[in-house]
């Protein structure tokens, strides 16, 4: 049990990776009022909280609805990590887990940026989402695993909204250059953990 948490605390910790949040928000929010910037970041990490625990509860019996193996979707979702892990290395975006450039421009014009594009596809997004299939929908039938799981979105969750609400000052002290090197060495996990995601679909799918 404990394995399994610490395996998913690394693997979500480094799909949403609260780091890689603080200079876009920071730009998004600058000159706003502190109280705009404290509802947008408890606004976004709530809606994604909500997103996420639905998935968690119900991600299971969508697969099965859909016909759609758990080997085959580890095999899928394990590829969409890799490409954000490549992403992560390589210090560029992409759609897995970025807005577009289209999509970005409107959302600097809205007045609300907690759901889009915060929640998602920031926080809550195609990584974070089959991370949590794969994960709760193996151990949906364990209760204490379950819950203690779920412990684990709500943490990083926290962590994330506090990197949000101290986005500015931590801007100033670690740089682009450190936030790109922290982001750097999450890739490398990811991607390791990546690819075992892949390797155990592709041995479930063989036997």
């Amino acid at each position: 049990m404990i394995e399994e948490v610490v395996k998913f605390s690394v693997v979500f910790f480094a799909v949403v990776e609260p780091v890689s949040l603080i200079p876009i928000f920071a730009a998004m929010t600058a000159g706003a009022k502190p109280e705009y910037t404290r509802r947008m970041a408890r606004k976004a990490a709530i809606i994604a909280g909500i997103i996420l625990t639905l998935f968690a509860f119900v991600g299971g019996a969508f697969l099965e609805v859909m016909g759609i193996t758990l080997d085959a979707f580890r095999i899928f979702g394990g590829l969409v990590l890799f490409l954000i892990a490549l992403d992560m290395i390589f210090v560029r975006e992409s759609g897995a887990r970025t807005a577009t450039t289209s999509e970005q421009d409107e959302a600097h014009h809205r007045e609300d940026i907690s759901v889009f594009p915060l929640a998602f596809p920031f926080i809550a997004g195609p990584g974070a989402l089959a991370t949590i299939l794969l994960t709760f929908g193996a151990h949906g039938h364990e209760p204490l695993l379950f819950g203690a799981l779920l412990g684990v979105v709500a943490v990083i969750l926290l962590i994330t909204l506090l990197f949000m609400r101290i986005a500015p000052t931590i801007n100033r002290i670690m740089g682009v250059t450190g936030a790109n090197v922290i982001g750097r060495l999450s890739g490398v996990v990811l991607g390791a953990l990546a690819m075992q995601y892949v390797i155990d679909g592709l041995k479930g799918s063989f036997r």
